[in-house]
């Protein structure tokens, strides 16, 4: 059978059709291009001037905050030299300034959202809406204002005194009361962050609000010892030291009758910040003392008698 030809030039017909379709598509593809270039261009251009003005709010608000934090630090500077002069309290002043830097600076921000177009009156009755949330949220913060304020009130304690907080045993000298927090220096240089409602909550003890603090020592003597002359030699360390107050009582007595010693109990009154290193000393010395002469200091022991069969 015969196969039939195909009429002369349709291969070539058909490249050309094919290459005059795509080249419309490429027209149409540039042309789309072109548009969008030229209205992204245009977008552009209509969105200088916005863009020009936020960028300057934008500056304007930095220049704004910079300015206002130099005011906010001179305001702090004055209320603390008019505080200083009124002879306040060292934690007044701390809490004062700790509470207008917060007020202050909440204003400044505050502020400045107001100069880009928040809505001031929206963002109230946005935080109104929200105030039992916030309040939750912030329970322990408020707590924390309110303990600050009672501290300053009742004051259980001042800037400079030694407190032990009962509850966990935190103790040492009170550097700082803050807003929200009060911070303790311990003795090893150690700083411990105590909330202001957690020190309200609780006990505490503040060793140093008093000027005069009573020393109590205790001291082992065996019993084969001279009870009389240990007491005698204790009394006169404590009448002969020159830390320990002439004019408050001295006593000095048998505090217990132990299974292996003798416990005489020493009292005498000293200065607040002598009293360390009175005691320190007074040990010393009646331990040197007593080894002098020859007054056993015992210590627990064990006698085993073993009899025989």
């Amino acid at each position: 059978m015969a196969i039939p030809c195909s009429p002369s030039g349709g291969g070539q017909a058909t490249a050309s059709e094919v290459a005059a379709t795509a080249a419309v598509e490429v027209a149409e593809v540039t042309q789309d291009t072109v548009e969008e270039v030229g209205r992204f261009a245009q977008y552009i251009q209509d969105s200088i001037p916005k863009l020009a003005g936020f960028g300057m709010r934008v500056l304007i608000a930095l220049a704004v905050f910079f300015a206002g934090r130099i005011v906010i630090r001179w305001i702090q500077k004055l209320v603390r030299r008019s505080l200083e002069r009124s002879g306040a309290d060292k934690g007044v002043e701390q809490f004062v300034d700790s509470f207008l830097k917060f007020g202050l600076y909440s204003l400044l921000i505050f502020s400045i959202a107001a100069k880009f177009g928040v809505d001031t009156a929206s963002v109230a009755a946005l935080l109104a809406s929200g105030g039992v949330a916030i309040g939750l949220a912030l329970q322990g913060s408020l707590s924390n204002f309110a303990g600050g304020v009672l501290i300053l009130i009742l004051k259980p304690f001042e800037v400079g005194d030694y407190i032990i907080e009962d509850t966990n045993k935190n103790e040492g000298t009170v550097k700082e009361i803050q807003i929200f927090y009060t911070k303790l220096s311990t003795i090893d240089n150690k700083t411990i962050v105590i909330p202001n409602g957690m020190l309200t909550n609780s006990s505490l003890t503040n060793a140093t609000a008093k000027a005069e603090r009573r020393l109590d020592l205790k001291v082992s003597v065996s019993y084969q010892a001279d009870l009389r002359k240990a007491k005698a030699l204790v009394e006169k360390l404590l009448t002969t030291d020159p830390c320990v107050m002439k004019d408050e009582e001295i006593n000095v007595f048998v505090d217990e009758l132990a299974d292996s010693a003798v416990i005489l109990g020493a009292r005498a009154w000293v200065k607040n910040e002598e009293f360390w290193p009175t005691r320190w000393r007074l040990l010393e010395t009646i331990k040197l003392t007593f080894d002098e002469e020859g007054i056993e200091i015992p210590y627990p022991q064990l006698t085993v008698h073993v009899g025989e069969n």
